[in-house]
């Protein structure tokens, strides 16, 4: 099932698969008969992307570009099978990420050591690279013509350095990656959708991610478009929450600075407080049990990156 959901503008959301259903999505976007795709999921992605090409009457060859809003792997492992598959499509891709997608060997280490080696290869099998001449750098403020649709580049670090989204003129939306949070499906009441911001893994900078965040405000857009998950609109509610979250995540941090040992396993359990704080505070239906499992790889990677921002903010 590659989960195919039409939000109209030409703005279609694919799921993935990866890791299960409605986790991360790979965004669609159609003008003229020519294709854009945003994030690209594992390897095992492609298939569900080629699916829903084939519903929308689309052929491989009408893909223009792959946006890459960043390169963890989660948004970017399939990058190099879908440049296979694309033979028209340029991969863009921030400036720092570019090298990363050309010779893909230093990222992969780099998500072992996150994940261990078997638990990376189970995830995202095997990085093809990028040949150099199909790479495009997401500068700030460049402008991708997509059959007369503009798309443009916005360079938003906070996540991640190497972070940008993209700004469709023609919806007035943005693709955001993981700048603007998560926001799975289950937690909607009535819906209503829910925010939480992701610190992981190794590059959380708050003050660049509220940064990041009041810059996309001021375009005033209709939506967002998040990896995790698909479309949600209250753009200011939904900002005003990320806010005080990345501040809570702070707070936290902070709390456990000279923790020692424990620290990571400190700041977990707070976090999880926060969550269950989050679920009265929105009024989530889904049981206790299953925010737990949706939200367990989250919640264990944002201790990881707060961890690691108390040793490194400050240092360039």
């Amino acid at each position: 099932m590659h989960g195919l959901i039409d939000f109209g503008n030409g703005i279609y959301a694919v799921d993935s698969g990866y890791t299960g259903p409605d986790v991360a999505a790979i965004h669609l976007i159609e003008e003229g008969g020519r294709a854009a795709l945003v994030d690209t999921g594992n390897n095992e992605s492609l298939h569900h992307v080629l699916a829903a090409l084939a519903e929308t009457g689309l052929t491989p060859e009408a893909v223009d570009y792959v946006l890459l809003t960043h390169i963890h792997l989660d948004h970017a492992g399939g990058a190099g099978a879908f440049m296979q598959a694309f033979p028209n499509a340029k991969l863009v891709v921030h400036p720092r990420g570019a090298r990363h997608m050309i010779e893909p060997s230093k990222l992969f280490a780099g998500v072992s050591a996150v994940y261990g080696p078997e638990r990376a290869k189970e995830l995202y099998g095997e990085l093809v690279p990028v040949p150099a001449e199909r790479v495009i750098e997401a500068t700030d403020g460049l402008e991708l013509d997509l059959a007369g649709r503009k798309i443009r580049v916005f360079d938003t670090p906070g996540h991640a350095r190497h972070h940008v989204c993209y700004f469709d003129t023609a919806s007035r939306a943005f693709f955001t990656g993981d700048t603007f949070g998560l926001s799975y499906r289950a937690f909607d009441v009535a819906g209503r959708p829910s925010i939480f911001p992701t610190t992981t893994p190794v590059q959380f900078e708050p003050d660049a991610m509220h940064a990041s965040i009041a810059r996309m405000e001021a375009e005033q857009p209709t939506a967002m478009y998040l990896t995790h998950y698909a479309q949600v609109q209250d753009v200011p509610r939904l900002a005003a929450d990320l806010h005080r979250l990345i501040d809570a995540h702070v707070a936290i941090a902070e709390r456990h600075v000279a923790a020692g040992a424990g620290r990571k396993t400190a700041i977990e359990a707070d976090i999880w407080t926060l969550v269950g704080e989050e679920a009265q505070r929105q009024g989530w239906t889904v049981p206790e049990a299953e925010w737990r499992r949706i939200l367990a790889l989250d919640v264990e990677l944002n201790a990881q990156g707060l961890d690691v921002w108390l040793d490194t903010r400050g240092k360039a």
